[in-house]
């Protein structure tokens, strides 16, 4: 059984890492897919081809998530193209990270804008369209560092905090009309760039966590299907850390 046959996923930052995994998770299970990166380069073009071999409509958009207009822009591409959207996952994220005190004004600016402004300009914008349709479902992507805190990230501790307080006041606002929020907190999870991490630093990383192991983006993906299927038909405004218990 297909979970999302037939339905119509917009996914944020989707042309490599997390976000590509969940488009081809979310394209395993019959959901047409509209992804966004900062340019349609030859990385977004390889994700398209791979998630049209799944059998489902498809297509790529470059976006700068942080651009409100910009934003509004391709949102109402995909639904021209697409005609409807019932998902929404809010991936497109950067890090800057540093300690505070030699963390600039830029530095600071520009998590914010990509992590946290980018959440409210992509649900913003979808919202009529859910509402019209008297459904939906949004899934934001926070950290297990929103939930806790860590040194040296102090600008993107906050900007994925933020996304909490911002995913639960959303859920509230718009339940009335079955338009669901929820966020997504991963942990240490093994991606591109984590692999570029030396041995040991990720050995030890892994000792720190119960189940001695990073997580892989299709673990996350998986807990996206979970958000954006009828299964969690009666949940929002809910966190769940995908993080193998580092934050226990």
């Amino acid at each position: 059984m297909n979970l999302l046959a037939g339905k119509v996923a917009i996914i944020t930052g989707a042309a490599r890492g997390i976000g590509k995994a969940i488009a081809l998770r979310f394209a395993a299970e019959g959901c047409n897919v509209a992804f966004t990166d900062l340019e349609y380069n030859e990385a977004a073009q390889a994700t398209e081809k791979e998630i049209a071999a799944l059998g489902v409509k498809v297509k790529g958009y470059a976006s700068n998530a942080a651009n409100f207009e910009d934003t509004h822009r391709v949102v109402d591409e995909i639904v021209k193209d697409f005609g409807r959207v019932d998902i929404l996952v809010n991936n497109a994220g950067i890090t800057k990270d540093g300690a505070l005190k030699r963390m600039t004004e830029a530095q600071w600016d520009a998590v914010i804008a990509v992590n946290l402004k980018s959440v409210f300009n992509f649900t913003k914008a979808v919202q009529p369209v859910m509402w019209k349709q008297g459904n939906g479902s949004v899934i934001n992507m926070s950290s297990v560092v929103g939930v806790s805190g860590n040194a040296n990230q102090c600008n993107y501790a906050a900007s994925k905090a933020g996304i909490i307080g911002f995913t639960q006041s959303a859920a509230k606002e718009m339940g009335m009309r079955n338009i669901r929020h929820n966020a997504i907190a991963p942990g240490f999870i093994m991606t591109e760039m984590t692999d570029q991490l030396p041995d040991d630093v990720k050995a030890e990383w892994a000792s720190k966590i119960p189940l001695r192991r990073g997580g892989t983006p299709e673990d996350v993906a998986n807990a996206c299907v979970f958000f954006a299927s009828d299964l969690s038909s009666y949940v929002t405004g809910q966190v769940l850390t995908v993080c193998g218990g580092m934050n226990i």
